[in-house]
């Protein structure tokens, strides 16, 4: 009796370690973070401080502010141009639709009301075509030719003048960021040449290099991606510009009909 008492004692004390034990296992492990821990992260991950503000001026120095200023001036050109350099700003169909109506109708006021209200290019250059010619009714094709072309090549330069800017930013922020590696270079050989020679000036070297080439790293990375956008929007210039040629010729061509209707008109009088 007593040894079938002290068995089931047993028994029980068995079935009660088997229900506590994968009650112990589903409790989560503890987390020990230690400074160790952290300093083993940072060093993972050189680049963690230079990805906040402060910890890039810091490492930078005082070129870090040009630095963020172009980068803020590449990216406001960039969205910018994106949604202005476009078709639609410097020639249209619809503009190319009425243009042509009105000349075939000899409206050249009502066309030059419709540049007026329009803000393309193409309507621009019709704008100044039609102003010239109707306060100069005596101009002979040839001259109002000659307005055409030298305001189409206006346009054309304010088309690519604007983008080169762009251009200018991818220029100039890799020198900036030269600038900056040569300042930080020369305050660090500056500061070891005092403290002599030993394993603290080296030390202080590779820190110092380190973070004077953050500035050209800085550069770069602000004008690769200003000069690749350029190249881009300068492809797409190019290509408006010789539609806005094609649509030019197109209109002084309707304008050439019209003149030689008139003077036939005015011979048969």
């Amino acid at each position: 009796m007593h040894r079938k008492f002290l068995l089931a004692l047993a028994l029980l004390a068995a079935v009660i370690a088997t229900m506590n034990v994968p009650a112990q296992a589903q409790q989560p492990a503890p987390v020990v973070t230690s400074a160790v821990t952290q300093a083993a992260a940072l060093e993972d991950n050189p680049y963690a401080d230079v990805l906040t503000f402060e910890g890039f001026v810091k490492r930078t120095g005082v070129m870090a502010y040009p630095l963020i200023i172009l980068s803020m001036i590449a990216f406001f050109m960039i969205v910018l141009f994106t949604f202005t350099v476009r078709q639609g700003t410097v020639v249209s169909d619809a503009f190319m639709n009425s243009a042509d109506a009105l000349i075939r109708k000899q409206d050249y006021l009502g066309l030059l009301a419709v540049c007026n209200r329009r803000n393309e290019c193409i309507a621009r250059i019709t704008s100044k075509t039609l102003d010239f010619a109707t306060r100069n009714p005596t101009a002979s094709f040839e001259e109002v030719k000659e307005v055409t072309e030298a305001e189409g090549n206006r346009q054309s330069s304010l088309l690519l003048a604007r983008i080169a800017y762009l251009g200018d930013v991818g220029a100039v922020a890799p020198m900036l960021g030269l600038l900056g590696t040569t300042l930080g270079m020369i305050t660090t050989f500056h500061e070891i040449s005092g403290k002599g020679a030993g394993g603290s000036s080296q030390l202080g070297l590779a820190q110092g290099v380190s973070e004077a080439l953050l500035c050209t790293a800085s550069g770069l990375v602000i004008g690769i991606p200003a000069l690749i956008f350029y190249a881009i929007f300068r492809g797409k210039v190019n290509r408006l510009i010789s539609e806005m040629e094609a649509a030019t010729t197109h209109l002084m061509a309707l304008l050439a009909v019209q003149y030689k209707r008139a003077a036939r008109a005015v011979a048969g009088q």
